[in-house]
């Protein structure tokens, strides 16, 4: 039997090349992304050393695009969206007209075809959601007003990202990588497409509502969580391949529908949490296949496209969305931050530019400049908001009160508080019941749909990642008598216990494990008490049908 394979050869190289490349970029204070695109140009075939295979890469990295939009479309907050529509619909409209524009007019001067400028600039017109998203975290601002405009900016830039997945295949087979079509072929082409499109979501809307929510109750019923997550993926990749198959439609388009219908579903937060190692090691593959398209050569070829194109990005673009939101009467600091915040590309810019490069409509210099231009911009974001926040900082010293108000999330006087890490199906029902008890909550969540049941509960509720120093600071461990992380993951949960108890060494902790390896893990890293789930329903099993006929315990025994 063959050792060595080239898909086994390209999935070792690309992960463990990506792991260590993404763990340094993370620990230099920059985007994991920036450690993934990196791991793929090593492997590829502009540099030496192992090359991975050009053929399997990309459609691996098609898994990953399927996945990616299928998060995209699970993650898809149309309330988020409407409560800043004001700004953020016509405002992204403008931003993205205005970096299209602007590479169009640099792809003229390098004498490309309307067509290929047009796709070239639509590259560089949208955000990275994971570069931004984790800005926002780090700087607790996703709950404020700014942050909510540049969420709802984000999304607005994600659909204009699908529409022209789909109007990008039909112009390519209109105008065949030429000018020469007339205006009724390309009226044509444009009527088929939304043809089939209309055909798709028509079937989605009628089928896919009722049928995807079935299956998923269906299998959620048998209490098999590994047959829960393979129908996840089932549904991820089989709406997928069965949008292309049966309607002619994209890979991306299908999934995100797949996705957004899942999202109606009282299951989407499992299917959310089941699907998403897996999608995250895609995802990582599609930024690996993305490097390794990557000639770095074009860093020294051709600099001065090099140079512009990042302008365009971290200038031209952020300058139109500056303007933009103080057309609309918001402060400064709130168009600064958007302006900062939307100074990148990202996997939106790749999955845009692959598709004009594999139809022919861009060439492989634009979709060179494309990857420089995102790699030299998601390094230099941190730069941009690390000057922002020194600037906001002397802003509040000289007028405090003029500063944005941040909403306050917990009350300034709580104490003798109860911490509950994780709001799902486990902390929500501990939660009531702590409640019910009158013990004083602070939950800490990072899932946006749990951070908004939590509050229209009337719980005081942090948003973010516990293991986020600024986030646990915000639950005041300092004054809370207890924690509790009712979260599964035992690893993230123990390094985040021994920052509590850093904090706060008098303060309780337990925890949630699933096995005894997660019991012991837990009790090193400070917790007093794990909770294996299984034990304690064997025990609460075991007290019920010792309470039952034949075998109720007498009352005189001794319990």
């Amino acid at each position: 039997m063959p050792h060595h394979t080239p898909l086994i050869a390209i999935l070792v190289y690309g992960f463990v090349l990506a792991f260590i490349l993404g763990a340094l970029a993370n620990r230099l204070r920059l985007s994991p992304l920036v450690g993934y695109l990196v791991a793929g140009i090593i492997v590829g075939p502009f540099t030496p050393g192992f090359v991975g295979d050009a053929e399997l890469a990309p459609q691996l990295a098609e898994i990953g695009v399927i996945l990616l939009m299928f998060g995209v479309g699970l993650h898809f907050s149309l309330r988020d969206l409407m409560s800043v529509r004001n700004i953020a619909i016509p405002g992204a409209v403008a931003q993205i007209s205005v970096a299209t524009l602007l590479g169009w007019g640099l792809a003229e001067l390098m004498g490309w075809s309307h067509l290929e400028g047009l796709v070239f600039g639509f590259s560089l017109a949208t955000a990275s959601t994971v570069v931004l998203l984790r800005a926002m975290e780090e700087r607790r601002l996703l709950d404020t007003r700014r942050g909510k405009i540049a969420v709802g900016w984000l999304i607005v830039e994600d659909l204009a990202c699908v529409i022209a997945l789909v109007l990008i295949p039909a112009l390519a087979g209109a105008l065949g990588g030429s000018e020469a079509v007339g205006i009724g072929g390309i009226l044509k082409a444009l009527a088929i497409t939304f043809g089939k499109v209309a055909a798709f979501v028509a079937f989605m809307l009628i089928v896919g509502r009722k049928a995807i929510p079935w299956i998923l109750e269906r299998i959620a019923g048998t209490g098999s969580r590994e047959l829960f997550t393979l129908a996840v993926l089932s549904i991820a990749m089989g709406v997928a391949f069965g949008s292309a198959a049966m309607f002619g439609v994209s890979f991306a388009l299908g999934a995100f529908f797949a996705g957004m219908l899942l999202n109606e579903s009282e299951f989407s937060h499992q299917a959310a949490q089941d699907s998403l190692p897996m999608r995250d090691a895609f995802a990582v593959l599609f930024f690996v296949s993305v490097g390794m398209l990557f000639n770095p050569n074009i860093l020294v070829e051709h600099p001065w496209q090099v140079l512009a194109t990042t302008l365009i990005i971290v200038f031209g673009k952020s300058a139109a969305a500056y303007l933009i939101v103080r057309a609309f009467g918001h402060p400064n600091s709130t168009a600064l931050t958007i302006s900062t915040s939307l100074a990148q590309i990202g996997e939106f810019a790749f999955i845009i530019a692959g598709l004009g490069l594999s139809l022919k409509i861009l060439p492989k210099e634009g979709h060179d400049l494309v990857l420089a231009g995102a790699l030299i911009s998601i390094m230099l974001n941190p730069i941009l908001f690390m000057g922002l926040d020194r600037w906001q900082a002397r802003e509040d010293a000289r007028n405090a009160a003029n500063a944005e108000p941040e909403p306050e999330v917990v009350p300034v006087d709580i104490c003798n508080h109860a911490i509950v890490v994780g709001y799902g199906r486990v902390g929500s029902q501990l939660a009531h019941l702590l409640r019910e008890r009158g013990v004083p909550l602070v939950i800490i969540e990072d899932d946006s749909d749990l951070v908004a049941q939590a509050r229209a509960n009337g719980l005081p509720t942090v948003r973010g990642n516990a293991a986020n120093q600024r986030v646990l600071q915000e639950a005041a461990p300092v004054r809370a008598k207890l924690a509790v992380f009712a979260i599964p993951q035992a690893l993230e949960a123990g390094e985040t216990i021994q920052r509590l108890k850093a904090l706060n060494p008098a303060i309780s902790v337990l925890a949630r494990a699933h096995s005894e390896t997660q019991v012991r893990y837990l009790l090193e890293h400070g917790a007093d008490a794990a909770v294996l789930a299984e034990r304690e329903l064997a025990y609460s099993l075991a007290d019920m049908v010792m309470a039952s006929p034949p075998w109720r315990v007498p009352s005189k025994a001794a319990v």
